[in-house]
């Protein structure tokens, strides 16, 4: 494993420090089963199980002037109880209340002189149940491999390294098994062509992005963050969201957008807004991890900067635009242009690329709103102490301006839209929460409508 610091892992921490406010750690809540667990024998669970991953009992050592990028070191002296802390939420112990506690935690950063990672156990929650938050900073890993790490310290997680293909052995064939010159010839003209097309794409693309970040949208919804933070969450079904996705000819991503879209829509109506202005720009990070290194604990992600379609009402409408624009935005370079970004910023001497960093971070930021992070979680339910975990709700973090994060998990048969705001934001973390699932449920009437009509019209041909 690499021990230093990628120019994207880096630049998280760069980010941090360019805004006293901001607080690049991802998280994700475990909400579980009762009764909860000795708070003792839970600690000295946790502690066993985080010392098998490196990154758990690791520390940042950081060069005087930026000369290179930090670097993992080993934790000189490692103490549980600094991370495995202990919080009774407010009565009555309601969603609520735990989301109270959750933005109370991601309001502060993680301490860079200890190992960056925390897990917070909430009691006093109803219905006997607690819970769980585990908070990491963002330069250790991102949505994917952080949900590898949180499958680590749940019970009986078998091996991850049994099911990483052996890359090595995909071909046994010699460099010139099959030699043929003239393959060989059209293999290098298509290989140069397909060149030359791929650096128009990612120099279009990356046309685009500077021009998303630099032109303000219509609605100005992002600003200097405070140090408080808002915290909400809604949970869908996973079938409901299939059947849309199936019924209408799109992505699961598609369809989370589009009720991301018409929440958006409802929370600024309730806020006298006007959606009709236009657009809301959403930074969309995909991954760009291969399956093997899935449990590799880094960054490996681009990003796509679609125009969320707010100022239409119709859900199917939405729907349709939030595909054709990702689909564009796939289409047009912009994924291969922050890879190329991400790949060329290693190039650069880490102390001008830190500096920039820092410097960009500083500056004002008003053409992207949000951002809208999308992760596949376990489809089985997992345990932690034998307990079950009944719900995950991710955290997702906010910086650079944009005052609203979304992150959407999926875990077993359900989906769940975690969404944090900063505390001075225009618009509620709560009634965005609301207008997502009111998103959703337009679609679910829609697409079943939609069956009804083609089951109908069948009918009636076949009676014809």
């Amino acid at each position: 494993m690499n021990d230093r610091l990628t120019a994207l892992d880096a630049g998280f921490l760069q980010a941090e420090d360019s805004d006293p406010h901001a607080s690049l750690a991802v998280a994700v809540l475990a909400v579980l089963e009762g009764p909860a667990p000795d708070f003792a024998e839970l600690q000295a669970a946790l502690d066993e199980r985080s010392a098998t991953i490196a990154r758990m009992r690791q520390v940042l050592h950081s060069y005087p002037l930026d000369i290179s990028a930090p670097q993992w070191v080993t934790a000189p002296h490692f103490d549980i109880g600094h991370h495995v802390r202990r919080h009774t939420v407010t009565a009555p112990g309601d969603d609520a209340a735990v989301y109270r506690a959750v933005a109370d935690v991601m309001e502060r950063r993680l301490d860079r002189s200890r190992p960056l990672w925390e897990a917070w156990v909430l009691d006093g929650l109803r219905d006997g149940r607690w819970a769980m938050l585990v908070k990491l900073h963002h330069c250790i890993a991102d949505g994917v491999s952080a949900a590898a790490l949180l499958a680590a310290v749940c019970d009986d997680q078998a091996d991850p390294h049994d099911e990483v293909p052996d890359v090595a052995s995909r071909s046994s064939r010699g460099p010139l098994h099959g030699f043929n010159p003239i393959a060989l010839g059209n293999d290098a003209w298509r290989m140069l062509t397909s060149t030359a097309r791929g650096g128009v794409r990612v120099a279009f693309g990356a046309a685009q992005i500077v021009a998303g970040m630099l032109t303000a949208p219509a609605q100005q919804l992002n600003g200097q963050l405070s140090d408080l933070r808002r915290f909400s969450a809604v949970q869908v079904s996973l079938s409901d969201v299939q059947l849309i996705s199936k019924r209408f000819g799109v992505t699961v991503n598609d369809v989370a957008l589009a009720a991301i879209t018409d929440g958006f829509r409802s929370a600024m109506l309730r806020r006298n807004m006007q959606p009709s202005a236009g657009p809301i720009r959403t930074l969309v990070p995909v991954s760009v991890r291969p399956p093997e290194l899935h449990h590799v604990p880094d960054n490996r992600v681009s990003l796509l900067l679609p125009d969320l379609p707010v100022d239409r009402s119709d859900p199917l409408e939405q729907l349709r635009l939030v595909h054709r624009r990702l689909s564009t935005a796939k289409h047009s370079g912009q994924r291969q242009a922050g890879s190329w970004v991400v790949a060329a910023a290693n190039l650069v001497p880490f102390p001008i690329m830190a500096s920039a960093v820092r410097l960009l971070g500083r500056l004002p930021q008003h053409g992207v709103v949000a951002v809208a992070t999308n992760v596949s979680g376990p489809r089985e339910r997992m345990r932690i102490l034998d307990r079950q975990i009944i719900d995950l709700v991710p955290v997702p973090p906010i910086a650079v301006g944009m005052r609203t994060g979304i992150a959407i998990l999926s875990y077993a048969d359900h989906l769940t839209f975690g969404v944090i705001g900063d505390y001075d934001a225009q618009l509620d973390v709560d009634e965005l929460a609301r207008g997502i699932e009111h998103g959703i449920a337009r679609l679910v009437d829609v697409a079943s409508a939609a069956m009804h009509t083609r089951r109908l019209g069948n009918l009636m041909l076949l009676s014809g």
